[in-house]
């Protein structure tokens, strides 16, 4: 957590008017970290989160899909996928004859996870949020999203 605090001291005594793009990058790594913390305590590697949460919202996508989808190259995919095989969290195989695509889905096991892991998550969102009324989450969540959408509409 002192990596956390150095960053808030940055922004409260150095540079208290640096770019918005700075300040949304550091709350997104203190946010990673708070998560990847509470993820270890439990014996999970943060890099396997975003394909968990991915599977859990839909199962049976093929390697690619899932790659794109957690927003990782597939190469990384495919290391990870194997170590969460390992661990008897997801199952990899072909469908239908095809065996150009892989499909992934969760084992019983990796859908268990879920009920464990994401009360982290919600945590780790109570926690940073702490003292804000609603109205300014609600605003700060229409300004992220607009960002999110004037970004995905730029031509660059």
């Amino acid at each position: 957590m002192s990596d956390t605090r150095e960053i808030l001291r940055h922004w409260r005594e150095r540079l208290p008017e640096d770019r918005l793009a700075h300040l949304v990058r550091d709350a997104g790594r203190a946010l990673t970290r708070a998560l990847a913390a509470r993820l270890a305590t439990e014996g999970i590697a943060f890099g396997h989160w975003a394909f968990l949460r991915v599977l859990w919202g839909q199962d049976g996508l093929t390697q690619r899909e899932l790659a794109e989808r957690a927003g990782m190259t597939e190469p990384t995919t495919a290391t990870a996928l194997a170590a969460m095989e390992r661990e008897g969290w997801v199952h990899r195989g072909q469908q239908g004859g095809n065996r150009r695509k892989i499909y992934v889905t969760l084992t019983p096991a990796g859908r268990d996870l879920r009920a464990r892991l994401v009360p982290l998550a919600e945590q780790i969102n109570e926690v940073a949020v702490r003292g804000a009324e609603p109205h300014e989450i609600e605003t700060a969540r229409r300004l992220l999203l607009r960002m999110l959408a004037n970004l995905a509409d730029d031509d660059m």
